[in-house]
């Protein structure tokens, strides 16, 4: 059986760009354009958005305004929001925002884990526990990213049975879904599959999530490896917004447009307007006032571009017909 034959007849897309995006832009986004295109993400069919972070506006001036955020979107009742939460003084922040998911993180090395949070893996995790036990006790489903799983800026290669004993312990403190992240955009094909198999032995796939950086130009090819091991779980961002912090200038995470266009060509439903996708994009660059990186959302803006110079009567975008033909 080729891997084209046995593909998931749908994905779910974990948006990430209002939280992991902005978080990496220097010039300050007022909350109400933070607020505009979580909710043109909405509007294209994304369920579930990572809106914000509850980390110290010492360390992320950029999301200070979370709880603002948090309490002017208006979304559909079926899109899941959630933030990221470092410890439980975050946690009270989400909660007040009545957020019904939170998002923990860590890293799967000890330099980045110290360098990152000034903590240990094991002090790290016990800070997590808290956390979990408190969302737990209030109802809460809880995720977390796992940093650096493939490839440390410090360390080099991840061993493997390192990131599975810290899912073990992840799965112990009752997280629900494990998110596991190409920070530097170092892996290749074969490292996800070795992973996601030695992982499949530890627990269901579906508790798991994979979350690419495109820094090397390898995110497409990580995720049809993940499709391949049975993950059906991924994170992106609109454009691609937001940078990998140890590569300056490089291309940072995954474009969702980029992401839905290949799932939708092979006949993989998303849920997903790409269209509409494609606006909320539009609506990122004017608001960031530059061009993303996502290929998808250049070429559509390029070709909206060329039609309008025409003065096309046509409302159908070469984009859209695109789209059309792939039978999403």
């Amino acid at each position: 059986m080729t891997m084209l034959e046995k593909l998931p007849a749908h994905v779910r897309i974990v948006e990430v760009g209002p939280r992991d995006g902005l978080q990496n832009e220097s010039q300050q986004v007022a909350t109400a354009d933070k607020v505009r295109l979580i909710e043109a993400l909405a509007a294209s069919g994304l369920k579930h958005i990572e809106i914000t972070s509850f980390v110290s506006p010492k360390w992320i001036p950029q999301l200070a305004d979370g709880l603002a955020v948090a309490r002017a979107i208006k979304l559909p009742p079926d899109v899941v929001a959630s933030a990221l939460v470092p410890n439980l003084k975050g946690y009270e922040s989400a909660s007040q925002a009545g957020l019904k998911q939170i998002a923990l993180f860590m890293s799967a090395s000890e330099s980045h884990s110290q360098k990152n949070i000034n903590k240990s893996i094991d002090q790290a995790l016990a800070t997590l526990a808290e956390v979990a036990a408190a969302a737990r006790r209030d109802g809460k489903t809880i995720r977390c990213y796992l940093s650096v799983v493939f490839a440390c800026p410090y360390e080099g290669p991840v061993k493997p049975e390192q990131v599975v004993r810290i899912t073990e312990k992840l799965l112990e403190i009752g997280v629900d879904e494990i998110s596991l992240g190409d920070t530097i955009g170092a892996a290749t094909p074969n490292q996800v599959l070795n992973v996601v198999q030695l992982l499949s032995r530890q627990m269901p796939l579906d508790k798991l999530a994979l979350h690419f950086h495109d820094t090397r130009g390898t995110a497409l090819a990580n995720v049809l490896a993940g499709l391949d091991a049975g993950i059906t779980i991924f994170d992106s961002s609109v454009g691609g917004m937001g940078g990998c912090p140890y590569a300056p200038g490089a291309a940072g995470n995954l474009a969702t447009e980029d992401l839905v266009y290949m799932l939708h060509g092979m006949s993989v439903k998303t849920g997903v307007d790409l269209d509409k996708l494609v606006d909320a994009g539009a609506l990122a660059e004017e608001i960031l006032g530059k061009k993303l990186p996502g290929r998808y959302l250049q070429a559509c803006l390029s070709s909206r571009k060329k039609e309008a110079e025409k003065n096309t009567t046509t409302t159908t975008t070469a984009c859209a017909k695109a789209e059309a033909a792939t039978g999403a």
